[in-house]
């Protein structure tokens, strides 16, 4: 692994814990119970109290519980990011410098002898 982050030397245990005292951090912040995130969410309290405690729920559970906070953007990382090779990026440059050429190489008006 080439994350070096303090995040991946936590153990799974300890990952989970920060999920959850993230979710009822912003729960919190948001104004909201417990229940009112669990009836939104369509989950049960109690497991929305196992969430925040660090417990292991069903991701689709989380998901829905981010859904509710407006917290999805943590995900963001989870994008993937295609690499694009030297190749491409050259036949990409060269098809640009060909459409400005021709646009710079307008003919000219029909009444124009050339003089």
């Amino acid at each position: 692994m080439d994350d070096f982050s303090y995040i991946s030397y936590l153990s799974d245990g300890a990952i989970l814990k920060k999920i959850g005292s993230f979710i009822k951090s912003r729960r919190i912040a948001q104004h909201l119970t417990q229940d009112e995130v669990a009836e939104k969410a369509a989950i049960s309290r109690s497991t929305l109290s196992l969430l925040e405690r660090g417990e292991n729920i069903a991701l689709t559970n989380l998901l829905k519980v981010l859904r509710v906070l407006d917290a999805l953007y943590v995900f963001d990382q989870f994008q993937e990011i295609r690499p694009i090779s030297p190749m491409q990026l050259a036949k990409e440059d060269e098809a640009k410098w060909k459409k400005r050429a021709s646009k710079s190489k307008k003919s000219p008006p029909k009444d124009d002898l050339g003089w």
